[in-house]
């Protein structure tokens, strides 16, 4: 099969032969039909973020067809249209009994840990393989595993209610996600912060109170009244100190994006005075990719609206929208079509 490899930190990726994986007891194979290209594919690829090892097929927002059935799988789930589930889990620990199961003691990720979407088939087990609603496009089911669930995720981590003011600090592909979930979940009002007046104008369309990043963000939301919750989903430890500093009396900032840098906090002045919190988000449940394919069958939001590019399996095209969104460009989700081109 074809696939695209890291295979050089900091390089660009490669296109590669490979032999076509196997499914093994309990697993599937899957027809890739559309992957995602996430910012956490660029800091994979650029060592931002370590990876375990290379080289390495990334791509964690994957869905496809099966078409391949191993041990034990059940006969009717040949041809199925699924989405997948990035975290392999064991479904045994403490972690995974007490409902974290990203933090399973034997977790892997597709895409990090393992083989990942950036190729014409992958294997996983066939708990991860998630049926997509008929009403749900094969590309907005894939971009959804990650960027939707995990807004859906860290909105929950805010303890997010029906009636309250939300910020969303980047308006990419997670950002414009966060506008119409938090939307869907009954926000009063949802303001997007971006430097880029394309993605702003996107999240506007949504529903979404634009507010030029470059401008003063922090006045700009006071003057409604402040906010009850904020996203920061860039990974710019300065939008940590934004997403505090427009929160009104025991409001809550949800730190999502990836970033190496510390951001220093005056914990008097800054979090006891006004009772304020700051809380931490890593991935998704499998629960919460169910609760967002149910929202998008029932249109209550419009996952593909991210997509502004498709592109085909090829080396120069995929490094290309690699280094768009890591130069913060106008592409808000690229999708890689392995059957086009």
């Amino acid at each position: 099969m074809r696939a695209l490899q890291i295979t050089a930190v900091g390089s660009p990726l490669m296109a590669v032969t490979m032999a076509d994986p196997e499914p093994g007891p309990g697993e599937v194979l899957v027809q890739v039909g559309a992957a995602g290209i996430c910012r956490s594919d660029v800091h994979y690829r650029s060592g931002h973020r370590r990876v375990p090892g290379v080289p390495l097929v990334p791509g964690h927002e994957v869905a496809g067809s099966i078409v391949g059935l191993g041990s034990g799988v059940a006969a009717e789930r040949l041809g199925q249209r699924v989405c997948l589930h990035y975290l392999i889990t064991c479904g045994r620990c403490a972690a995974c009994r007490g409902g974290a199961e990203q933090f399973c003691e034997t977790g892997a990720m597709i895409g990090l840990d393992r083989q990942g979407g950036y190729a014409e088939l992958i294997v996983v087990p066939a708990a991860n393989a998630i049926v997509v609603p008929a009403a749900v496009s094969t590309e907005a089911a894939a971009v959804m595993m990650c960027s939707t669930a995990t807004v859906l995720h860290a909105l929950r981590r805010g303890a997010m209610q029906r009636g309250e003011r939300v910020v969303v600090l980047g308006a990419g592909g997670l950002g414009l996600s966060a506008v119409q979930v938090a939307r869907a979940l009954g926000a009063s009002r949802v303001f997007a912060v971006d430097v880029n007046p394309v993605k702003l104008a996107a999240a506007e369309r949504h529903g979404a109170v634009g507010i030029d990043g470059r401008g003063d963000v922090v006045a700009a939301v006071w003057a409604a009244g402040g906010a009850d919750v904020a996203l920061e989903l860039v990974g710019i430890a300065a939008l940590v100190h934004t997403a505090v500093a427009v929160l009104a009396p025991g409001g809550r900032a949800v730190a999502v994006g990836i970033t190496n840098d510390e951001f220093g906090l005056d914990p008097f002045r800054d979090l006891v005075l006004s009772e304020r919190s700051i809380v931490g988000s890593a991935d998704h449940l499998a629960g919460e990719v169910a609760e967002v394919l149910a929202m998008a069958a029932e249109g209550r939001i419009d996952a593909a609206a991210a997509i502004t590019s498709r592109i085909p399996l090829e080396a120069d095209a995929v490094n290309a929208a690699m280094d768009r969104l890591e130069g913060f460009g106008d592409d808000i989700r690229t999708v890689i079509s392995p059957g086009s081109g």
